[in-house]
C-alpha cells in the first residue's frame, strides 16, 4: 500500500528502486559507488539517512541469489533470442558463438544483477518493510 502521494516529502517507489535508495526513507543510498564503476560495489550496512539496517537478519541476502538467478536466466534467454533474430543460425556449428554470447551477457549484467536483486528483495519481497514518508524529510542540523 503506497502512502499519500500528496505528502510533502513523497518519493515514488520506482524512483527509490531505480536509484538504489533505502526502501524505508527512499533518500539514503543502499550502495556505495555506481553500478558500473571502477570502485567495488559495496552495500551499506545501515541507511545513512534513517538508520535502517539493510540485512534484516543473518543470511538475509541469500534469497537475493534466487532473484539474481531468475534475472540471469531472463537475460540469457533474451540474448539468445536476439542473437538468433540478428542472424546467428541455430545449428551445431554455431554452438560456441551462442556460448560466447551467453558468457558475455552474464559478465556484463553481473553488477546490475547484484545490485537490483537485492533491491527487489528489499522493496517487494520483504514483509513488514514499508515506505515512511516522514523519514524522507531533510535532517535539521
Amino acid at each position: 500500500m503506497e502512502p499519500n502521494k500528496k505528502h510533502p516529502y513523497y518519493i515514488s517507489q520506482w524512483h527509490g528502486f531505480s536509484h538504489a535508495k533505502c526502501p524505508r526513507c527512499r533518500v539514503g543510498d543502499a550502495f556505495t559507488g555506481t553500478t558500473y564503476g571502477f570502485k567495488v560495489q559495496k552495500m551499506n550496512e545501515y541507511c545513512p539517512h534513517c538508520g535502517l539496517r539493510f540485512e534484516r537478519e543473518p543470511g538475509y541476502f541469500y534469497v537475493a541469489m534466487f532473484v539474481s538467478y531468475a534475472m540471469n536466466v531472463a537475460e540469457m534467454v533474451t540474448a539468445s533470442v536476439a542473437a538468433y533474430i540478428f542472424g546467428l543460425e541455430l545449428e551445431y556449428e554455431n554452438l560456441w558463438y551462442f556460448i560466447a554470447v551467453l558468457f558475455v551477457t552474464t559478465l556484463l549484467f553481473s553488477p546490475f544483477n547484484y545490485r537490483y536483486s537485492r533491491m527487489v528483495l528489499l522493496y517487494w519481497l520483504s514483509p513488514g518493510l514499508h515506505y515512511e514518508p516522514d523519514r524522507s524529510a531533510p535532517k535539521h542540523k
